[in-house]
């Protein structure tokens, strides 16, 4: 999806996600102390504005003006500070050595974009710091409900792992969610990946 489907899907007065952070974020920063945090193609801004809440300085960069807007009253509703910057994340390069934490929350590119974009998280890592990404797995189309239905876009911890040669990977797993559907509650597959840079 390009930024003006983003925009027009952001068109609503309620979130599109929950306003609490992705399960897995919140799990796997637990044990950071926090610092300096980069959240990349952030949408509507609920994890950007949880790590604000949790005490980390954070900068939050999307494409989609709509959903940077709903972002921003979010984070006035939980009276934290965010810089928010409005740029395409496979343009934008973020400054090297620059923050402890980069998220990256279900971004789904083709696969030269999403190394592109996982490049520059890497680099942009102080000594120490932490990626943290997380998204639809490949075998989510198989396996496990909702998500792009393009293999062409999905990724699997593996792959993920290899996008990032210069970090030492704590984990790179395949994780469950439940999703509540018409039919009940079902499972997503999805693919996480935690890698530290150590020089």
């Amino acid at each position: 999806m390009d930024r003006h489907q983003w925009d027009e899907r952001y068109a609503t007065d309620e979130l599109i996600w929950r306003a609490e952070p992705n399960r897995f974020l919140a799990d796997e920063v637990r044990d950071l102390e926090p610092g300096r945090a980069l959240d990349l193609a952030s949408g509507e801004g609920r994890n950007a504005v949880w790590l604000a809440e949790a005490g980390w300085d954070v900068v939050a960069v999307d494409f989609s003006a709509v959903g940077l807007a709903k972002a921003r009253r979010l984070a006035a509703e939980r009276a934290v500070d965010v810089e928010w910057i409005e740029a395409d994340v496979v343009e934008w390069s973020p400054p090297a050595g620059s923050f402890d934490l980069v998220v990256i929350m279900y971004l789904h590119l083709p696969a030269a974009e999403r190394r592109r974009v996982l490049d520059g998280a890497a680099r942009a890592l102080v000594p120490g710091g932490v990626l943290l990404a997380v998204g639809h797995d490949s075998s989510n189309l198989t396996e496990g409900t909702g998500g792009p239905q393009d293999p062409t876009i999905l990724y699997s911890p593996d792959d993920l792992a290899a996008d990032v040669p210069g970090l030492r990977v704590e984990r790179a797993d395949r994780v469950h969610r439940p999703v509540a559907t018409e039919q009940g509650e079902r499972q997503a597959v999805d693919a996480l990946l935690r890698a530290v840079r150590e020089d």
